[in-house]
């Protein structure tokens, strides 16, 4: 069991369940595009692995700058939202049903990390750590740039769902 004595230890145990989330999603994406049917939903997920590599870097220059190592925990929640991804994956499904699917599993994720996000630059601005918080708040409007992104892609995909 983890002891938390102030905000800075919780700042770097968050921040490592973050690290843990990002390494996890960086493995689901793949398998994410390749169940996609839709192309703009395929290149997406893709597009979204490439710079989940970019923001775990980030995180890594946070870690560095903190002298902490960014493993040894493991992020539960994003376990559970995974395993929900999977399950999408090997439903058997109308294509555009199952796309209008991993796109509800690909929201959950990225709501998980905008308050993930959210939560740590707070922190980092109570802690004063004025670095790290222009650095985590470019990931979290990433964050909230892919909600978009598949908000707009669930208007086509939801309407084609419906029809199918």
């Amino acid at each position: 069991m983890t002891t938390l004595k102030n905000l800075q230890d919780l700042y770097v145990e968050q921040l490592k369940d973050l690290y843990s989330a990002e390494t996890q999603l960086l493995q689901a994406l793949p398998q994410m595009a390749a169940a996609a049917s839709n192309p703009e939903l395929k290149a997406g997920f893709l597009k979204h692995a490439e710079q989940t590599q970019q923001q775990i870097k980030r995180l890594d220059t946070v870690f560095a700058d903190l002298g902490e190592q960014p493993g040894g925990h493991t992020c539960k929640a994003m376990q559970g939202l995974i395993a929900e991804g999977n399950e999408m994956i090997e439903t058997e499904a109308a294509p555009a049903v199952k796309d209008a699917g991993l796109i509800a599993c690909a929201q959950r994720v990225e709501h998980y990390e905008i308050s993930g996000y959210g939560t740590v630059a707070r922190y980092a601005q109570v802690l004063g750590k004025r670095q790290h918080l222009e650095t985590l708040r470019v990931t979290e409007n990433e964050e909230k740039q892919t909600d978009s992104i598949l908000n707009t892609l669930a208007d086509t995909i939801n309407e084609e769902a419906m029809r199918a």
